[in-house]
Parts: structure tokens; sequence; C-alpha cells
């Protein structure tokens, strides 16, 4: 591979210490640290996304199981990340490598400034050639403003710094059309590049000290390969298998292009079909990869033609809406033609929210439709608050000042600061915590950049 790619590798608890006796899994945390120093040496740049600091914490302070009261879990993480941190960096020391430790929340990205912060240390750390080692920084997070999940955090975190592969780690080698342990007729699902049309096993719910599943890890798959991620899902027990993914994966893209510069392979066909599967042995392994040149199993989701990037994914992944906007057709069709949001197309208005605060975007169907009826098309940063907007919604513009007093625009949303998606694919969310809803759809082009 001459080509310099951006690597985020996504590690949960269960892959750092063990469920049941919370002590750290040496063996494959020191490949980690062998395979991440072996991409780097290789040119690639390296970002690990780390969970474990609740799981180290129980170890350090002789607690059997993950506490419930939110004081005590935070108290944990507390302790915890100094012994998560500390075991990183004598891992990669004996490699000579140096890592930094960068803790988020959402609230630390929901600011357009700290969000580009964020990214410039990201990348200002990559060019100096350490290993940012990330985290959710669940000493001062609280459910408004967790991402979650590690999983989320992740896609996010590769979205941000326009990553080339996000690698899911987990406990099984990559996803099956059902569940392998109890069916021997299971199929590897090798290729992702619709996830609308996936149909597979996500009974795994994650281990008892971490917080993600496999359902999450689709959800994540389905951000990044919005931003233009090639996102990976494979056996964290075996991350030396990384490397030659990711060798594999490079070499079929460059295979493809060729065949299409010389005329052999039509350019439809660049992309793989929309789902591959294999079929597995026992529930556990597979025939063909005795067979040379294949790669280590794996799940892997295609990224998106037309990806999502900078101030939209911001727009769309970085901020938490504090409300919805319902708006008329007529509104929206003009958002499309990248027109701003004026108060006459707004119909009502939900939520509590300020000036600058992120909002859903809703259209009705029709003029009479009732309000759970509206399709949720987009994001926006308002430039007035909810009391505001609702003594002001389906007037002309030259009425504001008359209604408020002033008049601090004309438009209740910019259309640079309107994140749309096309009506008829469907819509990414970003999860939230508490958010039981799984949104197996992709995310196709972007309305509006």
């Amino acid at each position: 591979m001459k080509k310099h790619l951006t690597i985020v590798i996504k590690l949960g608890t269960s892959s750092i210490v063990h469920e049941t006796t919370h002590e750290p899994l040496l063996s494959t945390l020191s490949t980690i640290v062998e395979t991440a120093v072996s991409l780097h040496h290789d040119g690639h740049r390296v970002v690990i996304c780390s969970s474990g600091a609740i799981g180290m914490a129980l170890r350090q302070m002789d607690m059997e199981r993950r506490p419930k009261h939110l004081p005590q879990v935070q108290a944990l993480a507390a302790i915890g990340q100094c012994k998560l941190m500390s075991m990183w960096d004598q891992l990669f020391m004996h490699m000579r490598q140096p890592v930094a430790q960068i803790l988020l929340t959402r609230n630390d990205i929901a600011d357009r400034t700290q969000y580009l912060n964020a990214q410039n240390t990201f990348v200002e750390l990559l060019n100096m050639g350490v290993i940012p080692i990330v985290n959710e920084n669940d000493t001062l997070s609280v459910q408004e403003i967790k991402f979650g999940d590690n999983d989320t955090l992740s896609a996010i975190t590769a979205g941000m710094i326009q990553a080339d592969y996000l690698f899911l780690m987990t406990d099984v080698d990559c996803l099956y059309d059902k569940n392998p342990r109890t069916n021997p007729d299971a199929k590897a699902i090798e290729v992702v590049e619709d996830i609308a049309e996936l149909a597979a096993d996500v009974s795994s719910a994650g281990s008892s000290l971490g917080t993600g599943g496999m359902g999450t890890k689709i959800v994540a798959a389905r951000l990044a390969t919005a931003a233009g991620v090639t996102t990976i899902i494979t056996r964290s027990s075996k991350p030396g298998n990384i490397g030659a993914i990711v060798r594999y994966a490079e070499a079929q893209k460059s295979a493809a292009r060729s065949l299409e510069a010389s005329g052999e392979l039509p350019a439809k066909a660049l992309s793989e079909p929309s789902l591959q599967m294999t079929a597995v042995t026992n529930g556990t392994s597979t025939p063909r990869l005795s067979e040379p040149g294949l790669p280590p199993l794996h799940t892997r989701f295609l990224p998106d033609p037309h990806p999502i990037r900078d101030r939209y994914f911001w727009l769309l992944h970085g901020l938490a809406p504090h409300g919805t906007l319902y708006i008329d057709a007529g509104a929206h069709a003009a958002l499309i033609n990248k027109a701003g949001l004026l108060p006459v197309g707004v119909k009502d208005v939900e939520g509590n929210f300020g000036q600058q605060e992120c909002v859903r975007v809703s259209v009705l169907p029709s003029k009479d439709a009732p309000l759970n009826e509206a399709e949720e098309v987009g994001r926006a940063l308002v430039n007035y608050s909810a009391a505001e907007i609702k003594r002001i919604k389906g007037v002309r513009s030259s009425q504001i000042a008359e209604l408020l007093g002033y008049a601090d625009s004309e438009y209740i949303a910019l259309r640079e600061s309107v994140a749309l998606f096309k009506k008829e694919t469907s819509r990414p969310v970003t999860p939230m915590q508490g958010d039981k809803r799984l949104s197996m759809g992709r995310l196709s082009n972007y309305v509006g950049g």
C-alpha cells in the first residue's frame, strides 16, 4: 500500500478487560499496539478509540459489577481513565511510539469553533506522528451530552478527521445473517454497500461492562460510511488482521479502478454488490479462508460515493437537536433550491431552544396534516429562539420587526446553516443516549452540501 491512509480502531471494554475478573487482556492489547505501530511505520495515520475506563476501575476498587448510580459511574470513570491511559502509554513506550489522550463529550464539539479546534488538534497530533487515544469523558458527561456509546464516538471521530477506515473490533469475526452459534447454516456477510438491504443478526447486546452491542455498530457504520469512511467489523482478539484487511480492500479498489480505466469494467460496476455472503462451517469459520490471497473474515461497509463533510457533518452529527421546526412543502422545496428558511414557511415549533441552537427540520405532507405525519428532512441552526419563532411563524419577513420589535435576520435559518437529506432515501439519525431507534437505512446523496 503506497497510499497513506488514516485508520481509526475502536475497542470496546470487552476487548480491553476480562468481563468477570476485570484483568487487562494484555495479549490482545499488545497485538493492537504492534499492529498500530506497524501501520504507523508503513506511513499510515492511526487513531485508537478506547473504552475500558470503568472496567479498569472495577479491578482497582475491587468491585464486582458496574454500578447503576450515575455519580458512582462517573467516579469510577475518573479512577479508571488514569489506569487506562497509563496502560496504553506503557505498552506503546516499549515500541517508542508517543501517544496522546483526547477526552470528548458532545458539548465539546457542539460549538463550531470548538469542533474545529478538536479537528485541528487531531490533525496536528497525526502530523507529529502521535497516535491519539480517544474516549468519552464519562467523568463529566450526563445523558444529555453523551454520544451514547463509543461506537458512535468512533464514527463521529472518523468523520471529523475524514478517515479512510474505521475498524469496529468486537467478539465475532463479522456480521451473520443468523446467529451462528445456534444456526449451523448461518452465512457471513462480507460486503455491505446498502445498509437498507442488510438483514443481519444483531442479537448481541454487548458485555455487562460496556454500553454497546452489534446494533450500535451498525448505526456507527451508517454514520461513518455517510462521511465516506470504509467501516469494518472484525474480531478484536485477532487485531493483527487489520493490516491484511486494509491491504486486501485497497488492492480491490485498485484493481477495480484499473479495470474501469481499461474499459473492461463499466463505471457502475466499480462498487461491489450491495451484499456478499459466504457460508460458514459450524458457525465459526469459513472454507474460503484457506484460499490464498483472501483476507481474514470480516464485514466491510462500503463508503457512500457522495459523502458528507466538514460543516454539514458537524450539523448532522456533532450537535444534539433541541427542538423541531415543522415546515410546509414550499419551504422544503426552497431549501432544496439553496434558499434560506423564511418564517412564512414555518407551520409550527416544538421544544424549547435558543438562538443558534440546533433543531430538527420536519416537513408536513399537506397543509392540514397533523404533526405526527411530518418527515424529518434535516437539521438547522436557527437565528431565533423557540418563543420568537412561535410569534413570527407563517408571516412575511417584513413583519418580523413589527411583531418582535427587532429583526436580527429575515431568515429563520440561513441556507449554510441547514443540512438536508434526500427525501427518497432513509435519514441518518445520530443515536442519542437512551434512543432505542435503530434505522438501517443508508444515507445517500446530500442536498446542499
